[in-house]
Parts: C-alpha cells; sequence; structure tokens
C-alpha cells in the first residue's frame, strides 16, 4: 500500500536541524483517526518528552474534534502516547541529554492503514542557518522559474 502522508511539520524544517529520524506508532482515542483521515491535525506547537518511566509522549498536537463526534469526542490537545521500542527510547533520551537535542514531530501519516508518526532528534538552528536556509531556497526557486521560462 505505501505511505500517505496527513501532515508535515513546516515549522520544524525551518527550525531544526535534524539529527536521526526515527518512526513511532500512536495511542489515539476514539474519533481521533477518523479526523486524522480528514486530514485535520496541526503539529506546528507539538513537542516531545520522555518521562522518567522511560515513555515518549507528545504534548500540544491538536486533533480537532471529529465532525460527526458526540459527546464522547475526544480531548484536541490531550498528551498522547508514543510507541517505540524501548532501546530506540534510551537512546534517544540519552541522546537528548548528553547533546542536549530536542525532540521533535516532523510528520504524521498512514503506513498500510496504521497511523505513524516520524520524530527527530534535532538541534535548534541559529538565525544566520536560517538565513542561509532561506537564500538557499530562493536561488533554487529562480532556477526553476527560469528553467520554465
Amino acid at each position: 500500500m505505501g505511505i500517505k502522508i496527513i501532515s508535515k511539520n513546516k515549522r520544524a524544517t525551518y527550525d531544526y536541524a535534524f539529527e536521526e529520524t526515527f518512526e513511532a506508532g500512536l495511542v489515539l482515542q476514539g474519533t481521533e483517526g477518523k479526523t486524522l483521515r480528514e486530514g485535520r491535525v496541526t503539529m506546528s506547537e507539538a513537542y516531545i518528552m520522555v518521562d522518567e518511566q522511560k515513555e515518549a509522549w507528545i504534548y500540544n498536537m491538536n486533533i480537532p474534534h471529529y465532525k460527526w463526534g458526540n459527546i464522547n469526542n475526544h480531548d484536541e490537545t490531550r498528551k498522547r502516547k508514543l510507541l517505540l521500542h524501548a532501546d530506540e527510547i534510551n537512546r534517544i533520551y540519552h541522546e537528548m541529554k548528553a547533546s542536549s537535542l530536542t525532540i521533535v514531530p516532523v510528520k504524521i501519516y498512514f503506513k498500510n492503514s496504521k497511523i505513524k508518526m516520524e520524530i527527530a532528534l534535532a538541534r535548534g538552528k541559529k538565525l544566520h542557518d536560517k538565513r542561509q536556509d532561506k537564500a538557499k531556497k530562493d536561488v533554487e526557486r529562480k532556477l526553476q522559474q527560469r528553467d520554465y521560462s
């Protein structure tokens, strides 16, 4: 079947340089899966933490209410558990602490009818790095416009 991307976190690619990426499953409630099938999710303010019990959680990911749901609809911004292997969580946790990295969600997608999330260990970009990236994109855009003209 392959992969169908639901949403990408464009803000993360602008603010962070990714060191390493991982694939994680999500623990969802009730109508969250149906809302994700509609493509309604916001990850721009989301972040990931590993707690004392060595469990990974995503905070501030907004999955709106399902429009045909009832009073049993889910809480939009609740924390959601990420499903990773224990050795992956340990590796992520230790690299995060040792190198002062951040864990950010990159994209959320369907993979063989299961909802997966790509997360990344990332280092925050400085202002001059962001300017360099913007300049490169502008040059590439101008070159493509020239090719089509």
